[in-house]
């Protein structure tokens, strides 16, 4: 099985994980709110992009595979055994594209309310991408 390189997911995870503990102890914090956002948004991105990856190399059409709407792609990756729900994605593609409208602070509550359910659920796929063949950890920075 090729080797995936999950290095940027891993280390964008840890990073939103690291901001979320900070932000938790210090909710009325509004800049690590923000800051928690931000890492959501790259982190959402990069956990996309490398379960697209995955199937691309796993599935005997990768063109299909890119050729996949967002929702079929969730589906697929459901599908493979790397991600559980597909509900829960598709809500946090949603918080996504509001990420460009945090300056409002009822948007931005609305966006961070999904982050700690995110952050398990994207610890859950890296860890179904690392058995299925990533490779993370090895490279510099």
């Amino acid at each position: 099985m090729t080797a995936l390189d999950l290095t940027p997911l891993s280390r964008a995870l840890a990073s939103l994980q690291r901001g979320l503990t900070r932000w938790q102890a210090t909710p009325d914090d509004e800049e690590l709110r923000d800051a928690c956002i931000q890492r959501f948004e790259f982190t959402f991105e990069l956990s996309w992009k490398m379960l697209k990856r995955r199937l691309e190399l796993d599935l005997p059409n990768a063109a299909e595979v890119d050729a996949m709407s967002f929702r079929a792609l969730i589906r697929a990756g459901a599908e493979q055994g790397l991600i559980g729900e597909v509900a829960p994605w598709w809500v946090y593609r949603d918080k996504r594209n509001i990420t460009s409208h945090t300056y409002d602070a009822r948007k931005a509550a609305e966006v961070a309310a999904v982050l700690p359910a995110f952050a398990l659920d994207a610890q859950a796929l890296l860890e179904a991408l690392q058995r299925r063949g990533g490779d993370e950890g090895t490279h510099d920075a």
